[in-house]
């Protein structure tokens, strides 16, 4: 399952949890894309819940969008990231480190006030 939801002007929430397969992604990109348009230093708050590697269709999906998911990546510039699993923490914020202008951070599940009041400050280059 992956949603997403509108959260104000210029915030995307988004959950995940289980597999995503080849139709999932599409419509999910398409979400993701057609939510976000418009959005100037966008914030995103990302759950994954009971998270299973995609499937090899929805990482083909997933790779033939490239270019329209960087142009996605720009109109954002801080992702928290809320999950229990460790490696998906430090893999996200490893991911924030490779894409200029953009602060990706991690929480666990239950942090979701931190997350909130960390979406809420500006970003600085120092964190990047």
């Amino acid at each position: 399952m992956f949603e997403t939801q509108l959260n104000g002007p210029d915030r995307l929430d988004i959950s995940i949890s289980g597999k995503v397969d080849s139709n999932t992604m599409r419509e999910s990109l398409d979400a993701l894309d057609s939510q976000s348009k418009g959005f100037v230093n966008g914030r995103m708050l990302y759950r994954i819940d009971n998270f299973d590697m995609p499937s090899f269709g929805a990482i083909a999906v997933e790779l033939s969008r490239l270019p329209m998911l960087f142009d996605l990546l720009r109109r954002f510039d801080r992702v928290a990231v809320l999950t229990e699993k460790r490696w998906l923490q430090k893999l996200s914020e490893l991911e924030g480190k490779f894409l200029p202008g953009l602060s990706i951070k991690a929480f666990d599940a239950n942090e979701v006030d931190l997350a909130e009041q960390w979406l809420a400050t500006s970003s600085t280059r120092e964190e990047r």
